[in-house]
């Protein structure tokens, strides 16, 4: 569900870049109280591993059409709404300016649509109010269903509106949230199925991270070898070697765009749209998380992709997802490292 440039105006993108802004702005001064040097790596390694798990599309059967996780409720589950929400935005960054995964001027869309409606609205309203009474597999399972499903169709209909805001009349509003909301109904079970499993592998390992996230606290001395050490051979895998898996079916996005407008991407306009598309190809250096190749290459590259065989084996794909579960990891930990010393200075200030 990674919006295109293409799709919204330079006011819409600016609206969303500000409200994301001060959403992150918020959750690092909420965070200061949850966060210690134990959560930097774990925030590090999730990013990571979420990461790797969206470079995996899965068919959605009798559509034709695939997704792939969203990751803010299982970020939000295993680090608490704030931390969650600056990791799912770290993530959408990188993916954004390296890898040319969703437009540099719908990011601020990318990050509210896919952080927000999952770290503010269906972890704390619905998967903790499920969740309040204990810890048991048919609650979780529940819970992170329910979720899932609703905190995507939030996200979904975001990007209908924000279509709609910027007067792409090629997706007219009725058709196209016709279309949006019943296939991300399906993606999102899907996603709730993943978090159950992420989940509950976490919860049986070290159960007091699910319930200090809960909290809003610093995680302490609980040891996160084995958690961290098993996340990070998941992200190390699923980027190098599930990602050959990926489905080559159109996510639901492009799905519902091709049933709405007959295509699969808009043509974008001239002025920032162009401007930042310009950048966006300096900076990505992995774009499609493939190595780069001229324009002439790419054409022979998208007639063989018609007739390769699936998994599609290939090593621009498994660097991709390495170089990227890397880069998210530092990022995110840096983040986690900036506000845990924000939050010693104030605390020697105070004092």
């Amino acid at each position: 569900m990674h919006m295109a440039d293409a799709l919204i105006s330079p006011l819409v993108g600016g609206t969303m870049w500000v409200a994301a802004a001060g959403v992150a702005a918020y959750s690092i001064q909420k965070n200061k109280n949850g966060m210690d040097e134990k959560k930097i790596p774990l925030m590090g390694v999730m990013g990571a591993f979420v990461f790797a798990a969206q470079m995996i599309n899965f068919s959605i059967p009798a559509t034709g059409s695939s997704g792939h996780l969203g990751g803010g409720l299982l970020l939000s589950v295993l680090l608490g709404p704030y931390a969650g929400f600056l990791t799912i935005a770290s993530i959408l960054t990188i993916q954004a300016l390296f890898f040319a995964d969703g437009g540099l001027l719908a990011l601020g869309c990318n990050v509210f649509n896919m952080g927000f409606f999952t770290c503010f609205i269906a972890y704390p309203f619905i998967y903790k109010q499920i969740m309040r009474k204990g810890y048991f597999p048919a609650r979780m399972f529940s819970a992170a269903i329910l979720a899932a499903v609703i905190g995507l169709q939030m996200g979904a209909f975001g990007v209908v509106l924000e279509t709609l805001f910027s007067g792409k009349t090629e997706l007219p509003f009725s058709t196209f949230v016709l279309l949006m909301q019943p296939i991300h109904l399906a993606i999102g079970a899907v996603e709730g199925l993943v978090t159950v499993a992420v989940v509950g592998f976490v919860w049986k390992a070290r159960p007091e991270i699910i319930e200090k996230a809960s909290q809003g606290e610093a995680l302490g001395s609980i040891s996160l070898k084995k958690v961290i050490s098993g996340l990070a051979f998941f992200a190390l895998f699923t980027g190098c070697v599930l990602s050959w898996f990926a489905s080559s079916h159109p996510d639901g996005l492009e799905w519902s765009m091709f049933r709405t407008a007959g295509v699969e991407e808009l043509e974008a306009a001239g002025g920032i749209h162009e401007t930042l598309r310009e950048v966006q190809q300096k900076t990505a250096f992995l774009p499609d998380y493939s190595f780069k190749v001229s324009e002439s290459e790419e054409e022979i590259k998208a007639a063989q992709e018609e007739e390769e065989a699936w998994p599609a084996v290939s090593k621009g794909t498994s660097v991709s997802g390495v170089i990227g579960g890397l880069m998210t990891l530092v990022f995110a930990g840096m983040i986690g490292m900036g506000i845990n010393i924000a939050k010693r200075r104030g605390k020697t200030g105070a004092a």
